[in-house]
């Protein structure tokens, strides 16, 4: 999906929408404690080991992301756009919005109910990932740290990422987070879903394109 430069602003509240989903996803699946994608189980698992709440997710999830920025600033600071920053600058705001939303909308905590939330929370991380990419503004931390070992591995981004996302839950397992059906969920139909998303919300763009024109 091509922008003109006039179009940056949409761009960034697209961007911010893309967090916004990634964040209420991510609490989502936290709340219903069926298990974590790979990095929303770093966040957890950061969030017990710092002796925090359930509702401090947001909290704990900021930390990680600003240490990984500091990070990328030493190595890899090619990596940081501004899309880097619209990511992590909300994203713990936007998570503790989505623990509230999951409070707020649970009457019953029945294993139903849980499992609800946990497929909404996985749709709305995979569309969220999905907008974030077909805006094309900059990367995530955590991609610009897998990027960053890409070039010091000279491996394919693939290979590394598989790598990272296993280390990832390792880390977060050992840490405290939860591990569970969400996680292997996650891992196998994360990358189909999103790659669904994205290609709707780019032929929806081009759409609205064409029709503008």
């Amino acid at each position: 999906m091509n922008f003109s430069s006039k179009d940056m602003g949409n761009k960034i509240l697209a961007a911010i929408v893309g967090v916004f989903l990634i964040g209420v996803g991510v609490a989502f699946n936290n709340c219903a404690g069926l298990g974590n994608d790979p990095v929303g189980i770093v966040y957890d698992g950061m969030r017990n080991a710092a002796g925090l709440s359930v509702e401090q997710l947001g909290m704990a999830s900021n930390a990680v992301n600003i240490f990984l920025v500091l990070l990328l600033c030493v190595i890899g600071r090619r990596y940081i756009s501004i899309g880097t920053i619209i990511y992590f600058l909300p994203y713990g705001f936007f998570v503790s919005i989505g623990e509230r939303i999951y409070r707020m909308l649970l009457h019953t905590e029945t294993m139903a109910v849980r499992i609800g939330f946990s497929v909404l929370g996985c749709l709305l991380l995979y569309l969220g990932v999905a907008i974030f990419i077909v805006v094309d503004i900059g990367v995530d931390p955590f991609t610009g740290i897998v990027l960053v070992i890409c070039d010091k591995v000279k491996r394919e981004y693939r290979f590394v990422k598989v790598a990272f996302d296993i280390s990832m839950i390792i880390l977060g397992t050992a840490l405290g987070g939860t591990l569970g059906v969400v996680t292997v969920a996650t891992a196998l139909t994360g990358g189909p879903v999103i790659q669904f998303f994205k290609s709707r919300i780019q032929w929806l763009f081009q759409v609205e394109k064409t029709e503008r024109g």
